[in-house]
């Protein structure tokens, strides 16, 4: 086992997992060898080419992450190792944060096609497919932003990639729609938290009243011009915020997830030209994340 392959725990974790060869065509390469050199290319973020011989060859390692990404395979497996850690009870819902991270954009993941993409050997189009490709341009250049949730033991339950120059604001509810951890004894997936916590970009009228919709408790503060703006109204402006200082101190939970997620280079910068494979390699890192718990 080399520097940094999935250890027989993890692996003993992952297996289950993985889609089976059934059907006609050729049969997979052995999962583990491929997939511990999909985690050597996120953590070094070399190119696919240089990808050591132990590996096997690249295409097959790059072909299969790219597949994954586009078919929705490694968000299927992201949920399942979410829902056996949800079984023996390693998930912290009672403290779940929201916040972002600007990736910036390396100069070779430029230059995408225009047609839109297609999932080998199928007729649909890749699950996590943008138009635009996730790029923004800011005073630094290109940039790409990730948006995430993170539970208490600093895991990732869900995440969006935007471009970079898109607000949080906006974000945060298709976030929180995307937490769907499965009930492996049957019902329905869990979704809601006990508790949100956020800084004040998320502070908006919408996102509070989306929150006690879903009886969501949370803490986010109020900006500063906000509330100016419902005091100017009075009684019209509605009741103050409520905030807890103490539930507050956990929002650096989320701040250590991205920490986390960002050790491995290929998410710190981009590469990726394509949305969909970015988001697969961002999905890749936190399911490592989960495995190693």
């Amino acid at each position: 086992m080399g520097r940094g392959d999935l250890s027989d725990q993890e692996w003993a974790r992952l297996e289950p997992h993985l889609p089976k060869s059934v059907g006609r065509g050729g049969r997979w390469k052995s999962h583990r060898r491929v997939i511990n050199g999909i985690l050597f290319r996120q953590r070094t973020g070399v190119p696919w080419r240089d990808l050591p011989a132990r590996f096997g060859k690249w295409k097959t390692v790059h072909a299969r992450h790219r597949r994954w990404s586009a078919d929705g395979t490694w968000e299927r497996i992201l949920r399942a190792v979410q829902a056996d850690a949800d079984t023996e009870g390693r998930v912290d819902w009672s403290m779940v944060s929201v916040d972002s991270t600007s990736c910036r954009v390396n100069q070779h993941a430029a230059g995408a096609r225009t047609a839109e993409p297609r999932i080998p050997g199928r007729r649909g189009r890749p699950v996590q497919h943008r138009s635009d490709e996730a790029l923004g341009r800011s005073r630094g250049g290109l940039t790409c932003k990730i948006h995430l949730a993170g539970e208490g033991g600093c895991r990732p339950l869900a995440l969006v990639i935007t471009p970079g120059q898109w607000g949080d604001a906006p974000q945060l509810i298709p976030v929180l729609e995307r937490i769907r951890v499965p009930r492996p004894a049957g019902g329905h997936p869990r979704t809601r938290p006990e508790h949100l916590g956020g800084d004040k970009a998320y502070s908006s009228r919408r996102n509070r009243r989306y929150l006690r919709r879903r009886r969501i408790k949370h803490t986010i503060p109020e900006r500063k011009d906000q509330r100016a703006n419902r005091q100017r109204r009075g009684s019209a402006g509605g009741r103050p915020t409520g905030f807890d200082k103490t539930i507050y101190k956990r929002r650096n939970e989320v701040e250590r997830t991205i920490n986390a997620l960002k050790g491995f280079r290929a998410v710190s910068t981009r590469f990726d030209k394509t949305a969909y494979v970015f988001h697969g390699t961002v999905t890749v890192a936190a399911i490592h994340l989960w495995l190693r718990s």
